[in-house]
């Protein structure tokens, strides 16, 4: 184990400012990207979920966006103000809200094909360094949710 004094200190070497820079400037590398699409960033996060299954509850997408669904809700509504998605009430429990993607929904996926290309140039790196980073980034992720639920 590291004796607790030997962790480094400064903001340059805390991994936390390293994701959360790293985070920040990947937002900003889709920004350009997602404008000419109409959306945000967690709007475009959104659409990726209903684009891979369509007709999800609310419930399903704050899951799989790990966020809380009072979070999503408002993002959705913006999402159907721009036509891109509905949201149905559950006919066997009016509990369950759906949202199902729209035919202006399905067909910006089209218009979006183009973003990971666009983004995997932008980084510079290989396929399967980045590959290699985002299943290290996802256990890591795993890991502290774990260790967060106990």
């Amino acid at each position: 184990m590291t004796q607790r004094s030997a962790l480094p200190f400064t903001l340059d070497e805390q991994l936390c400012f390293a994701l959360y820079s790293t985070s920040l400037a990947m937002t900003k590398a889709y920004k350009p990207l997602l404008e000419n699409l109409g959306l945000t960033y967690p709007q475009y996060l959104a659409m990726l979920v209903l684009w891979e299954t369509d007709d999800v509850t609310v419930k399903d997408m704050a899951t799989r966006l790990n966020l809380d669904p009072a979070t999503v809700t408002p993002l959705l509504k913006r999402l159907e103000a721009q036509g891109l998605v509905e949201r149905v009430r559950g006919t066997e429990d009016e509990r369950l809200v759906y949202i199902r993607l729209t035919s202006a929904g399905k067909t910006l996926k089209r218009q979006a094909r183009d973003v990971p290309a666009d983004i995997l140039c932008a980084t510079q790196q290989t396929p399967d360094f980045l590959l290699r980073l985002r299943d290290d980034l996802t256990r890591l992720r795993t890991t502290l949710n774990d260790y967060m639920d106990q």
